[in-house]
């Protein structure tokens, strides 16, 4: 058995697991990587890249067949499924190299492909090497959830780890499951040529702000997906090709394909926490805002930290490692300056509180500011005018911002900037955007805000009318 010792060992080399080793190994400490499977894990292989990638092959699909509104005859698109899953793959390929073995290597990490697990609170077995580490940063993300519906273990299913290996089209795709996964793959093989319905036990969208994710919804189905709201599925029979899906109601949806996009689990089956003293919830890991698990020298980031789980929060997780597991100078996590987007079109973003949140928070303090699209002139010139921004304030500071509409996932960005730094609704008026952009409704919004207090102010008006006599 080989033994190693080192100041940092990162076990997991997704998203947040390569930004620590990357960080850390950069400013001097001696880090070993652990990864029994892909490197650049979830994110780069089965969700965020590969997933985007199908958008854009659905995108220009779409963009085809709806061409004649800018003076441009529509055409029937010729869709490759195969050579769309090819594109998939050479981004996929583009990427990788930037989480590649070798790459760390040459940054000098010790990379080591194997599965790790506990030994003793310090020390973690990966193969045939017992690594012993001064700290501990548990990286090992999540997989999909597969509940134990009846009839699903019989049955040939797709989960987003094994749907970017389909060569051939689905002709009917299934999808249970109505969160962001499920909507975006159902938009993005709609546009593709699939017939698609959705089947979602409550809610589709739920965790974002009814009026706006209603925007959206509304927006797919008008493409022709089939979104069945209140369907909990209760049984799946069937076989490849011809699928049944029944739900609680009664109502029996048939497809020849069927996506599971339930949710996500954390990885900890492996671990054999237990030996090391750290506890789990039924999330995750448990951990304090530090990000320290109940053994005081590990950590754990990112999805399998039983909180949000974004590609973004594991980074930011990250940076909240390398201040305070390698730099040693205390440092806390906070979500309420987290944003997330859907990636549908139009696209859907949230960060901070949504309305109904805000109204729970802070009562008749709340004034929400809304802007739409129909009055952005560079939406307008694209035909993107579907859309609208809504910002939730409180003393004039914001604490939450929905927005549907085009580009919503880069607009969201400023809001989220604006919460992690507690900014003014001022400061965001005073800002310049360039015209026209699709960027300015995020200004407009901030106006919306003080206009009623400039223009349907009678002290306003009176104060001007005092100027104005004496102003030479």
């Amino acid at each position: 058995m080989k033994s190693i010792q080192t100041d940092i060992l990162v076990i997991g080399a997704g998203s947040g697991g390569l930004s620590v080793a990357a960080g850390a190994v950069q400013m001097g400490a001696r880090v070993v990587l652990l990864e029994g499977h892909k490197m650049g894990g979830d994110c780069l292989n089965y969700g965020c890249v590969p997933s985007k990638a199908l958008i854009a092959s659905g995108k220009a699909a779409y963009g085809q067949a709806h061409s004649a509104q800018y003076g441009v005859a529509d055409a029937v698109p010729d869709v490759d499924y195969a050579a769309a899953k090819d594109h998939v793959a050479d981004v996929i390929a583009t990427i990788a190299p930037v989480d590649s073995v070798e790459r760390f290597e040459g940054l000098g990490v010790e990379v080591i492909r194997e599965y790790g697990a506990f030994i003793s609170p310090t020390e973690v077995q990966a193969g045939d090497t017992v690594i012993t580490a001064r700290r501990i940063v548990i990286a090992t993300g999540s997989s999909p959830l597969v509940p134990p519906i009846p009839g699903l273990d019989s049955v040939p299913y797709l989960t987003n780890e094994t749907l970017f290996d389909l060569r051939e089209r689905p002709d009917h795709l299934l999808i249970v499951g109505g969160g962001p996964i499920g909507m975006e793959m159902a938009q993005a093989h709609r546009r593709l040529g699939s017939r698609v319905t959705v089947i979602e036990g409550e809610k589709a969208l739920a965790n974002d702000d009814p009026e706006t994710a209603a925007i959206v919804l509304d927006a797919l189905r008008g493409e022709g997906v089939e979104i069945e709201e209140g369907a909990k599925a209760t049984e799946i029979r069937g076989k490849a090709g011809a699928i049944e899906v029944e739900a609680e109601d009664g109502r029996v949806f048939k497809g020849t394909h069927l996506l599971m996009a339930v949710g996500r689990k954390s990885n900890v089956d492996r671990l054999d926490l237990g030996k090391a003293g750290i506890e789990t919830t039924k999330r995750g890991i448990k951990v304090d805002d530090r990000l320290k698990t109940t053994n005081s020298r590990a950590y754990a980031i990112g999805d399998v930290a039983g909180g949000l789980q974004f590609t973004h929060l594991a980074n930011y997780h990250a940076g909240i490692i390398i201040r305070s597991a390698v730099l040693g100078i205390p440092a806390k996590a906070k979500t309420s300056h987290i944003p997330w987007a859907t990636y549908t079109a139009p696209e859907l973003a949230q960060v901070g509180l949504t309305e109904a949140q805000a109204r729970d928070a802070h009562g008749g303090k709340l004034e929400i500011v809304r802007h739409e699209y129909s009055h952005n002139d560079r939406a307008i010139s694209e035909r993107t005018t579907r859309g609208l921004i809504k910002v939730m304030v409180v003393k004039g500071r914001p604490v939450g911002a929905s927005i549907a509409g085009a580009h919503a996932g880069e607009l969201i960005g400023l809001w989220a900037l604006a919460l992690a730094n507690n900014m003014k609704m001022s400061q965001i008026a005073g800002m310049v955007a360039p015209y026209p952009t699709i960027g300015e409704v995020n200004k407009r919004a901030a106006g919306a805000y003080f206009s009623p207090r400039l223009f349907d102010s009678p002290w306003v008006k009176r104060a001007v009318r005092f100027v104005q006599r004496w102003l030479p």
